[in-house]
Order: C-alpha cells, then structure tokens, then sequence
C-alpha cells in the first residue's frame, strides 16, 4: 500500500514539474508564432538561381 502513495506523489511532482516548464515556456514567447511553422515547408523547394550559368534549377536548399 505504501508504494502505491509513494507512486502517486512522484506523478504529483513530475506533473507539477512539467507544468512549470510548461508555463516558463509560454511566458517566453516559445508559442507566439503557430502560423510559420505550418508554412515554411511549404517553401522549402524553392527555386535557386544558379550563378556560374544563370539558369534556375530546383535545388533543395539547407537554411
């Protein structure tokens, strides 16, 4: 019996722990954007100019 309130306080204190980080990670904007990430994939396979020929080729591009 005893193990299981021992059980039950350290779920108590790893949730009350994850809500604290979760609160500091609100508070310091970590959330703010939800718009671009959902975006930037879309614009990954853009179209990089080549500049020793000039021609345009569909490179994939690590930024």
């Amino acid at each position: 019996m005893n193990i299981i309130f021992m059980l039950i306080i350290a779920s108590l204190v790893i949730a009350v722990i994850f809500f604290i980080l979760f609160v500091k990670s609100v508070r310091t904007g970590q959330y703010d954007d939800v718009y671009t990430p959902s975006v930037r994939m879309l614009f990954d396979d853009e179209l990089v100019e080549d500049k020793s020929s000039g021609k345009k080729s569909n490179q994939n591009s690590i930024n």
